[in-house]
């Protein structure tokens, strides 16, 4: 038997409907004013019982992200406002069951420039070995070769 693709379909669903929520302003909790959040994605289980949603914040004015008391608050609103998100989710979808919803930072972001940063510390020494080819078996130059018959 082969593997469902209702879970990516569904979890791909609810990252837009979540998206759309966030976009409209119809989450109105006061956790979530002062920043811009996006869902990343959206994981469903394979029984449809729960959908990790993992999401990413900007704080409007500061240069680095959100802090770590910042993404607390963040989750805590987004955990306040599930039954309210359950609830268009059911509206929208076509499912007799919506999952349970657990929502997660996406760390991916932050380690991604992490190792940037680890890499653009790396010194690479010039290499001094020639890749190319010997001389006599180099490519020649369109100029060098008679390709028209005079």
């Amino acid at each position: 038997m082969g593997k469902s693709h209702r879970p990516e379909r569904m979890g791909e669903e609810i990252r837009k409907i979540l998206s759309d929520l966030l976009m409209r302003g119809q989450l109105k909790d006061p956790g979530f004013s002062g920043s811009m959040i996006s869902v990343n994605a959206a994981d469903v289980t394979n029984d449809g019982s729960y959908a990790y949603v993992y999401i990413t914040a900007l704080d409007f004015g500061a240069a680095g992200g959100v802090s770590p008391e910042r993404k607390k608050e963040i989750l805590a609103a987004f955990d306040r406002s599930k039954g309210h998100i359950r609830t268009e989710l059911g509206k929208r979808i076509k499912a007799r069951h919506v999952p349970e919803l657990v929502f997660r930072f996406d760390e991916s972001l932050d380690y991604g420039a992490k190792m940037d940063a680890i890499l653009d510390k790396i010194e690479i020494p010039a290499d001094d070995y020639d890749y190319g080819l010997p001389e006599e078996k180099a490519a020649k130059s369109f100029e060098d070769e008679d390709y028209f018959d005079d």
